[in-house]
């Protein structure tokens, strides 16, 4: 799910070209100006519940719905940060994608499924891995987990580990981690292959529906 460098940095170009000036005044006037800033944000969840959803917009500075929604407690990579000209936060999710801050929260947290306490909420892992001398007897290993991707979308899937890695468990490049070149984030501290498995279906179901799709966004924008 890396980012090609080209594209990392002419958004860090573009970022530091800009920094501060939504705190900027027109000369004369108390008019902020609509600006990206320098990003404060690898990954975002969305937090918000009425609906149990939110609305992406097409841009940052004259929003209109394009009709996406995202589910809450959904975490989503992100790719600029940007102030419009009413001082609203705004965060691009990629291909200009974009949502108002005030309604996601920056970090990926997996998505509460059962009452916790606050200790167990703050270290639940992305897909629920825990070491085997803490696990009981209902719950499922991490080291057993099985993928159910299978035919077309088993293709797809290995795809883009090759595109992503050559299909190595332990290639890194940054902060990207693995066969599938999962933010190390998502991850949450395991790096076993069946964590990076388990964590790299629940993101593509969570973010494109089905490997086939993020195969078609990878091919065109050469990332997903």
């Amino acid at each position: 799910m890396k980012i090609k460098s080209i594209l990392v940095k002419s958004i860090a170009v573009a970022a530091m070209s800009v920094t501060g000036l939504v705190v900027a005044n027109n000369a004369g006037s108390n008019t902020a100006q609509a600006a990206i800033v320098q990003n404060d944000a690898s990954v975002v969840t969305v937090n918000y519940v009425s609906n149990n959803s939110i609305s992406v917009y097409n841009n940052y500075e004259n929003p209109v719905a394009t009709g996406q929604t995202l589910a809450s407690n959904t975490s989503w990579k992100v790719i600029k940060t940007a102030y419009d000209s009413k001082g609203h936060k705004w965060y691009d999710l990629g291909k200009n994608q974009w949502v108002r801050a005030k309604y996601v929260t920056i970090g990926y947290h997996a998505a509460a499924t059962q009452t916790q306490t606050t200790a167990q909420a703050s270290t639940q892992a992305p897909a629920q891995s825990q070491t085997q001398n803490t696990q009981t007897a209902s719950n499922t290993s991490a080291s057993s987990y099985t993928s159910n991707a299978s035919g077309s979308e088993a293709s797809a899937k290995a795809w883009i580990a090759n595109r992503e890695s050559g299909g190595s468990y332990s290639a890194s490049n940054g902060q990207y981690v693995g066969k599938y070149q999962l933010s190390a984030s998502y991850l949450n501290g395991d790096y076993s292959a069946a964590n990076q498995e388990r964590v790299a279906d629940n993101y593509v179901k969570s973010r494109y529906g089905s490997w086939s799709a993020a195969k078609s966004f990878w091919q065109a924008n050469g990332w997903y």
